[in-house]
């Protein structure tokens, strides 16, 4: 059982762990979409930067801005503000030097209204991590298959599928954890990856791709809803809204040109039909009616 009363918290999630309760996290980009995951139970709900792809069009997540990031990322603690909101810090946003990243974290904080951020980090970051924390922002470290790093094995792949990487993942793990890391997020990595991880770090885990063990799971809500026209293996959609979308935005343009729109009409109050006539009875077309 996974249903939690009143507002889900950081601690929230950490009991869920202790306990043994699996907690669900979806990527979000707007506050529509917001409230209805938050009324359908999900924990969770990262503002990924896979907006660059799925919100903005582009075909990688290094192309997500940072302002965009931080203002859908305050759109969706609006439409949910009694969820864990995590706002992904994108590409080029921390790498460059330590001070720019906890600025610039500190903005999903409290311009973003975050409860965490995700970076993408290996134990090269543990100083970074460290120093966030020491200012007060919860981190999520994101490990395994780390997108922002997809030019570098030309394409998005997965991870710790030789013994040396998985060591160096379970590796980089502990040590992020250590540095301050408040929760962890493992993608695309074998089972055996994440039973170890499991058992040598104490923070939630968040999987994707990583199997079932994950104290939380999450995917892009896209694949979820079978929007997305190449969802990764690991995805199975539970709804396939892609069609449907297509299919009533058909019957709208079928309707739009038989000037059916369907609803209900405005009319004038009783009595104003015959006044409206008579104030515009005198009244022409401008010069440019006809053109």
């Amino acid at each position: 059982m996974t249903a939690t009363t009143g507002p889900v918290t950081l601690r929230t999630l950490r009991q869920m762990a202790a306990d043994g309760r699996p907690f669900a996290c979806l990527t979000c980009y707007d506050a529509t979409t917001a409230r209805w995951l938050a009324r359908g139970g999900v924990h969770v709900l990262l503002v990924g930067d896979t907006a660059a792809e799925v919100v903005l069009g582009f075909e990688r997540t290094v192309d997500a801005p940072l302002d965009v990031m931080i203002a859908l990322t305050a759109g969706v603690k609006r439409g949910a503000p009694d969820r864990v909101v995590m706002g992904d810090m994108p590409f080029m946003s921390y790498q460059a030097s330590p001070d720019d990243a906890v600025r610039n974290a500190g903005r999903f904080l409290v311009e973003g209204k975050a409860d965490v951020v995700k970076i993408e980090a290996d134990s090269s970051h543990v100083p970074l991590v460290r120093r966030m924390a020491s200012a007060g922002i919860p981190i999520c470290a994101h490990v395994g298959s780390r997108p922002q790093r997809a030019a570098m094995t030309a394409g998005y792949a997965s991870a710790g599928r030789t013994a040396s990487e998985a060591v160096r993942i379970v590796e980089d793990a502990i040590a992020l954890e250590r540095a301050g890391a408040v929760m962890l997020l493992l993608e695309a990595v074998p089972d055996e990856v994440t039973a170890r991880v499991l058992e040598l770090t104490r923070s939630p885990v968040i999987g994707i791709g990583a199997g079932s063990a994950c104290h939380g799971q999450v995917l892009v809500v896209q694949d979820l809803l079978g929007l997305s026209e190449h969802p990764p293996k690991f995805a199975e959609p539970l709804a396939m809204m892609g069609p449907g979308v297509a299919d009533a935005a058909s019957r709208w343009v079928e309707r739009v040109g038989s000037r059916k729109v369907g609803g209900i009409r405005y009319t004038m109050k009783p009595g104003e039909v015959e006044k409206f006539a008579a104030a515009t009875e005198h009244l022409s077309p401008g010069e440019d009616a006809d053109r």
